[in-house]
Order: structure tokens, then sequence, then C-alpha cells
């Protein structure tokens, strides 16, 4: 459970702003988002498979930029 305590004089769209900002950061929804999905186990191998390609190549560009 996700929550915050509103300061004494704190507005409130900046407790507003640092709840969403640690809802964000906990991963309820993507996890919410996880369960109530169905994906094929083959599908589910593809994009884990297009995920570490975009990695490795974020990766690599990284090197190449320091050099």
């Amino acid at each position: 459970m996700v929550g915050i305590t509103v300061q004494e004089n704190e507005n409130i769209d900046k407790a507003l702003k640092r709840f969403k900002k640690k809802y964000e950061r906990s991963g309820i929804l993507k996890e919410y988002k996880k369960r109530t999905s169905y994906t094929k186990p083959s599908i589910e191998k593809r994009m884990d498979a297009i995920k570490s390609k975009r990695r490795a190549s974020r990766e690599q560009s990284l090197r190449d930029r320091r050099g």
C-alpha cells in the first residue's frame, strides 16, 4: 500500500505529485497490468529477445560515445 503524509502547510498539488511519483516507482500499475492480461509463452520469449537486443544496442551506443 502506497501512502504519503501531507505536511501541515503543504500545497495539495505538491502532495499529489509526490504520491504519483511514489506510486509510479512502486510498480503497482505495471504489476496490475501484468496480472490481468495473459501473454502466450512464445510471445513472452519474443518480447524478451527484443528487449535484450535493445538493451545491448543501448549499451553499445554508450560505449561508442565514451571513446
